[in-house]
């Protein structure tokens, strides 16, 4: 019997979620998990390395968000960067885009510490662009919603690649 009701735990599960994926399709906006708030029209990739492939395959750089929920400068930051068009429209056609909730195993990421929130930059040969820091001395990563657009970032990393 044990093997039983296993089998029907299975089949109540799959009848649930196929409900919810229903319940979920019938939202007139497209399902945009990855984004995490920070864009839905950006393709997002879902991990580090994927991200890193993308950007070797594209010759784009990768662009790394890091982030948490629950820290309000990175709320603050992730507004503004959902909201600026200027924004929107550089990460979608220059970059390879990433977001992350949690650290990477690639300690090149947190050259002077695991903050939020910090974004960093890897160039399409895959070597992390530890020189391209914004303005603050004691977190060389950290963007305040001021510091927005980073264009000039993009231009000092893409003009070494067209």
């Amino acid at each position: 019997t044990m093997l039983h009701s296993a089998l029907a735990l299975c089949l109540l599960l799959v009848a649930v979620s196929s409900n919810l994926a229903i319940a979920i399709k019938k939202e007139k906006r497209p399902p945009q998990t990855l984004s995490r708030g920070w864009g839905d029209d950006i393709t997002w990739v879902q991990t580090y390395e994927e991200g890193l492939f993308y950007a070797q395959k594209s010759k784009k750089p990768l662009m790394v968000i890091h982030h948490l929920e629950d820290c309000q400068y990175s709320q603050a930051l992730k507004q503004v960067f959902s909201q600026n068009e200027e924004i929107q429209e550089m990460a979608q056609n220059k970059f390879i885009m990433l977001n992350l909730m949690h650290e990477t195993t690639d300690k090149n990421l947190s050259p002077d510490g695991q903050y939020v929130p910090r974004i960093m930059f890897v160039d399409p040969s895959l070597t992390v662009r530890a020189d391209i820091a914004g303005r603050y001395s004691n977190r060389l990563y950290t963007y305040e919603p001021q510091d927005l657009p980073l264009c000039k970032y993009s231009q000092t990393i893409n003009s070494g690649h067209s």
